[in-house]
């Protein structure tokens, strides 16, 4: 008999789980998630799922509660003798030091694996993963999802003739040249060369490929305080780019993010929900895109051991 599919979620983002129960058809499980007097997070799972195919639904943005309540779920899950727990991460945090870049420095991407299959993960589910190679850090199935999908079905056909896309660094080349592939067989791209003097802190200095008299989309996987973003938006505008828009997966915007952008040249910012946005960072140039249906379709095909590699795109 087939395990019964159950979905649980932790607080990090309870808007997209809540959309993702609705596109599954299904309840979210019942769960009491609080703290204690002193800030120690209580869980305690208040329903049957012994036998279950259980997800839980968490991102694992700051603070690091986020990431502690997703492993006491796990652990709670395991103990009370769930088949299988995957652990669907939108946005997995921790994730940008993934090497030792330099002296006396953690490989905290590589940590929190480790602290995901210790707790009981038998599977995880994530999103646009800031390196590819974060995947090789688990002895644990991986499904890793791109939001092109999202963004291209934002994009009319045939409305696309006078765009660049443009990497804002060298590492997401690779990536920006996929995403315009998907958007339009002869769409060319662009790379920023940007110089990053201490973290959270961008300058652009020229521009790789013509931009002038085109409409640059910039596409990166996250925005934190957006200074990588806005530095690039700047020099594509000294290059003449007609207009620029950007699509990113996982809008953090800490900080100054929502100010920088609401006063650069940009035009508008497309994000996705793999993290929840607080109404304070809300802003008119700020459209947001759900994952959800793509979360919900993949969640479908690993409860019943379908191909999940059509989604990879």
């Amino acid at each position: 008999m087939e395990p019964q599919l159950k979905v649980f979620t932790g607080r990090a983002n309870q808007p997209l789980a809540q959309k993702i129960s609705r596109h599954l058809e299904l309840p979210l499980g019942d769960a009491d998630m609080t703290n204690f007097a002193d800030g120690e997070i209580r869980i305690k799972i208040n329903e049957n799922v012994r036998g279950s195919d259980v997800f839980v639904i968490q991102s694992t943005q700051p603070p690091a509660d986020n990431l502690l309540e997703l492993l006491l779920i796990i652990d709670a899950l395991k103990r009370a003798s769930a088949e299988r727990v995957t652990a669907v991460i939108p946005y997995y945090g921790y994730a940008r030091q993934d090497r030792k870049a330099e002296p006396r420095v953690p490989v905290s991407a590589k940590l929190v694996a480790n602290l995901l299959v210790r707790s009981g993960a038998d599977r995880i589910l994530t999103m646009e993963l800031h390196a590819e190679q974060i995947q090789g850090f688990f002895d644990i199935p991986v499904d890793h999802l791109y939001s092109t999908p999202i963004f291209i079905e934002h994009f009319p056909k045939g409305k696309t003739q006078n765009l660049v896309v443009v990497a804002p660094d060298p590492g997401r080349a690779n990536r920006a040249r996929g995403f315009a592939r998907r958007l339009g067989s002869n769409i060319p791209i662009a790379i920023v060369d940007k110089r990053r003097p201490a973290p959270n802190q961008a300058e652009a200095v020229n521009v790789v490929g013509e931009v002038t008299g085109l409409d640059a989309l910039i596409f990166d996987d996250m925005i934190d305080t957006a200074s990588t973003l806005v530095a690039a938006a700047s020099v594509l505008a000294k290059q003449g780019a007609k207009s620029i828009s950007a699509v990113a997966t996982h809008g953090i915007l800490s900080g100054p993010a929502v100010n920088r952008i609401a006063s650069s040249e940009i035009k508008e910012v497309i994000i996705t929900d793999t993290i929840n946005l607080a109404p304070k960072r809300k802003n008119e140039k700020i459209k947001v895109l759900s994952v959800s249906p793509l979360l919900a379709e993949a969640i479908l095909r690993i409860h019943r051991g379908e191909s999940v590699s059509s989604l990879f795109v």
